[in-house]
């Protein structure tokens, strides 16, 4: 699904090159679920944003179902993220002047999904998180872990690839962050590959495989026995 091919980030002053990822060689196999770890700086948010093409690389290759990102247009680019892609922040990006319907439905109009299609997508979503009731409400009237749901519902409504999750659980208690690990969990059992970023190793568990980053360098890529989680 994802092939990285040695990317590397970089910002030049003058003649001096500041690196913020080092030849990054990663492959991500459709249907899987992988938790990148590291220490703050390390370069974890920057490869999930060029992984999720909000970035672009400096130096490498990217290739997504073998169509190569790294020759591709702005427009192309923002035509793959809008179909293939969901993101959940760990600060949640909900549009505070929007209901949590009109939150829902904005990857809909991104997408131009007829008015019919968008209701019908919207009222699936909004039953299957238990979120009928708060439709008409407004982000700031919701709870940090609420807030958070809708954000993940956001994510998955134009039935996305590919789920890219920061931090995502980074400002809730831990029955929260229980509760959207497991909805992680669950999506990936039903087909969708997860990418997360993560500090805590409870959540880097939920991962197939865990990637640890250092200084911009893959320290480590491998399956560990963290994964044996309880369901």
């Amino acid at each position: 699904m994802i092939s990285l091919r040695k990317i590397e980030k970089y910002y030049t002053n003058k003649l001096l090159k500041t690196f913020v990822l080092r030849n990054i060689n990663l492959e991500v196999e459709e249907g899987s679920f992988i938790s990148i770890m590291g220490p703050s700086g390390s370069g974890k948010s920057t490869l999930l944003n060029i992984i999720g093409m909000l970035d672009t690389p400096s130096d490498g290759e990217y290739y997504f179902f073998d169509e190569a990102v790294h020759k591709m247009t702005e427009r192309k680019l923002s035509d793959l993220h809008k179909h293939y892609i969901g993101f959940v922040f760990q600060q949640y990006h909900l549009i505070d002047e929007l209901t949590v319907y009109e939150n829902l439905e904005t990857p809909l109009l991104y997408q131009k999904i007829r008015v019919n299609e968008r209701k019908g997508k919207v009222a699936e979503v909004l039953d299957r998180f238990n979120m009928v009731a708060k439709k008409d409400l407004f982000p700031n009237q919701l709870s940090g872990g609420q807030q958070q749901l809708v954000a993940v519902a956001r994510a998955i409504i134009a039935e996305p690839k590919l789920i890219l999750a920061d931090e995502p659980t980074g400002n809730l208690h831990s029955d929260q962050g229980r509760e959207i690990m497991d909805l992680l969990k669950k999506l990936n059992e039903q087909g969708t590959t997860i990418i997360q970023v993560t500090h805590s190793k409870e959540n880097a568990a939920y991962g197939q495989k865990i990637i640890k980053l250092f200084d911009g360098w893959i320290e480590s890529d491998k399956k560990e026995e963290v994964v044996s989680l309880k369901n």
